[in-house]
């Protein structure tokens, strides 16, 4: 956890500085983008809450969005990662929303997609949104590296904003 904890006490002070706040909507990386950000010693400061949405049962009941929302948007994809990452930050008022959905392995996702695809998305001020490939099927190596590109993309986006 050491290398991710490093990331997100850069952002947490980032974060602090801006008087800006987080939410993250993750799936894949089973919570270790939350556990990262919340290792940080003052993380209430700036993170706000956050789920592990993975299944259509926990978008349902936890993001609230209905299944009507999401037709024509399949899992697994940049427009999903997006509607998670607006609706957290939405639904926590905060300046950030941070999501992540995938297929960690050891095989793919019932949508097609192979074990190490991950998209992820970052939705507040600027929006972006990106797919990762690590194209092997080491679950919890994926889980790290889920983790690791979704607050590289987080920092990334405060950065530029």
């Amino acid at each position: 956890m050491n290398e991710l904890t490093t990331m997100a006490a850069s952002l947490g002070t980032l974060l602090k500085e801006r008087k800006e706040t987080i939410a993250v909507a993750e799936s894949s990386a089973g919570g270790l983008i939350s556990a990262a950000l919340l290792a940080v010693p003052g993380a209430s400061a700036y993170f706000l809450g956050g789920g592990v949405i993975y299944t259509q049962a926990a978008r349902r009941a936890l993001l609230g969005v209905p299944d009507e929302s999401v037709r024509g948007i399949r899992a697994s994809t940049e427009a999903y990662a997006l509607l998670k990452a607006r609706t957290v930050r939405e639904l926590l008022g905060a300046t950030w929303g941070l999501a992540e959905t995938g297929a960690s392995g050891p095989t793919g996702n019932r949508y097609g997609d192979t074990a190490g695809h991950a998209c992820i998305a970052v939705a507040g001020p600027v929006e972006r949104a990106m797919t990762l490939e690590t194209r092997h099927g080491d679950r919890e190596k994926n889980m790290w590296t889920f983790a690791r590109a979704a607050l590289e993309l987080l920092e990334t986006s405060l950065r530029k904003e």
